[in-house]
């Protein structure tokens, strides 16, 4: 199973970048993909979860400004985010508790860098 997130970049305070993490590998279900951030010196945080019946939730600092969705079909989960600011400059990761063989547990994507300046 592997996880590969991208979208990441360089952007302007009050711009926009949309995150992907494709999920791939002999998957039987996924429970649920959830964003990830850390930033330099700090610990990380969750952003947003979606469970695969579309329930989602939002840390409070990312409320109203990013948007999770999924498509199962492609084991893929998106983040939307809009309004960046620079407290969001982190690595985002993604997060599947996923069912694969006989297995189920945590996976985890590489990371995608995203920077907003000033």
């Amino acid at each position: 199973v592997q996880l590969q997130a991208s979208g990441g970049g360089l952007v302007q305070a009050g711009g926009s970048l949309r995150l992907s993490c494709a999920a791939s590998g002999s998957i039987f279900s996924i429970n649920a993909m959830t964003w990830y951030r850390q930033a330099p010196g700090k610990q990380r945080e969750l952003v947003a979860v979606i469970t695969s019946g579309g329930t989602t939730n939002y840390a409070d600092f990312v409320k109203g400004r990013f948007t999770i969705s999924g498509d199962n079909a492609k084991n893929t989960v998106y983040l939307q985010m809009n309004r960046l600011k620079p407290e969001d400059t982190a690595v985002y990761y993604c997060n599947a508790f996923l069912h694969a063989g006989e297995n189920a547990g945590d996976y985890w994507g590489q990371g995608t860098q995203v920077t907003v300046s000033s």
